[in-house]
């Protein structure tokens, strides 16, 4: 832990196991291990961005720090604005709901997330309604809708239009809308440019960073993209099958990789520089079962460097120095 830097949130050993339905085959109750023991502390002002393949429980752990998902097993402690450090598990129902203002979340689908129904300036307000911070015909609330959008790159005619009749990159940008028009201190962004054309995703990408820098926000920035995560965040972290396998410094990870998962995806990063001999890392075969997880190391089924250890043994999640942790019997550059 950096000293230096407020710890703003603190997950302690958090697992997220969902019940998987019991058949006629198989009577003994099973679990989704979809977060298995993820231990990582996020400070305040930073951007920590989580990376990994598509169903290793990443979207699955934004949603459980925000309580949507109430933990299994673990701690997750929040510093609220008051200076309190408070465990989110056991708070009361109210003061769970008062602190929604706080802790907002930016989807992943700028498509099925908006409510057809309802115009921008309805879907923008209605967190401003519910939490009392304004009334519904107070001629201020729509005054303060109108500089939101300003801030998020929404011209003012579009207050009356319906979803359908926006872009894929301006719907994106009503999300951001709604969640940042409570004034949160800490924003998930679940794959939040993964749903947009490439040019879109940039200018997304810098209005977040111009929203962070304005507003002091914190994000926990997920996503499968490495070039994507690499611009925005201060800090990484890697999950493989519900646990994080390595976390370091953007820069320190990119130069300084010590787990071989992080090697494979490193490596497929694609490149337009025809002297870029980098080795293309294929992994073999799929994710195991989330259900039925391998023993020792989960990836040790895929690890070319694997040994004997490496499935018998669960690795310890260890800081190597300077804040770069990995979870590996054998690290890499070591």
């Amino acid at each position: 832990m950096d000293k230096k830097k407020k710890v703003l949130l603190r997950v302690e050993n958090v697992k997220q196991y969902f019940p998987v339905k019991k058949t006629k085959i198989r009577e003994k109750q099973r679990y989704v291990k979809a977060n298995d023991g993820i231990s990582l502390e996020i400070f305040e002002g930073e951007t920590f961005g989580l990376v990994g393949e598509s169903g290793c429980g990443k979207s699955t752990f934004g949603r459980t720090i925000l309580q949507l998902y109430p933990q299994t097993e673990g701690t997750i402690e929040y510093l609220s604005a008051d200076g309190e450090m408070l465990n989110l598990k056991n708070l009361p129902a109210e003061k769970m709901r008062s602190l929604r203002k706080e802790l907002q979340l930016i989807f992943q689908d700028p498509y099925s997330s908006l409510n057809p129904r309802m115009t921008l300036g309805q879907i923008v307000g209605e967190g401003l309604i519910s939490h009392g911070i304004y009334k519904k015909n107070d001629p201020a609330l729509k005054d303060y809708i109108m500089q939101v959008m300003e801030e998020c790159g929404l011209s003012g005619y579009f207050f009356g239009r319906y979803p359908h009749q926006f872009s894929g990159g301006q719907r994106q940008r009503i999300g951001i809308a709604r969640s940042l028009a409570l004034r949160p201190r800490f924003v998930v962004c679940d794959e939040a440019v993964s749903a947009l054309d490439v040019s879109i995703q940039s200018q997304v990408l810098n209005l977040l960073q111009e929203l962070k820098e304005k507003s002091n926000l914190t994000y926990l920035f997920i996503t499968h993209d490495l070039s994507v995560v690499k611009y925005i965040s201060d800090r990484i972290g890697v999950m493989y099958l519900g646990n994080m396998v390595e976390l370091a410094e953007t820069e320190e990870l990119f130069s300084h990789t010590l787990h071989p998962y992080t090697e494979a995806l490193l490596s497929a990063i694609p490149t337009v520089d025809l002297n870029d001999k980098r080795e293309r890392i294929i992994l073999e075969g799929d994710i195991p079962s989330p259900v039925n997880p391998p023993s020792g190391c989960k990836f040790h089924t895929r690890c070319r460097y694997c040994q004997e250890k490496c499935r018998q043994e669960v690795p310890a999640f260890e800081d190597k120095g300077g804040g770069h942790f990995v979870a590996c019997h054998f690290p890499l550059n070591s």
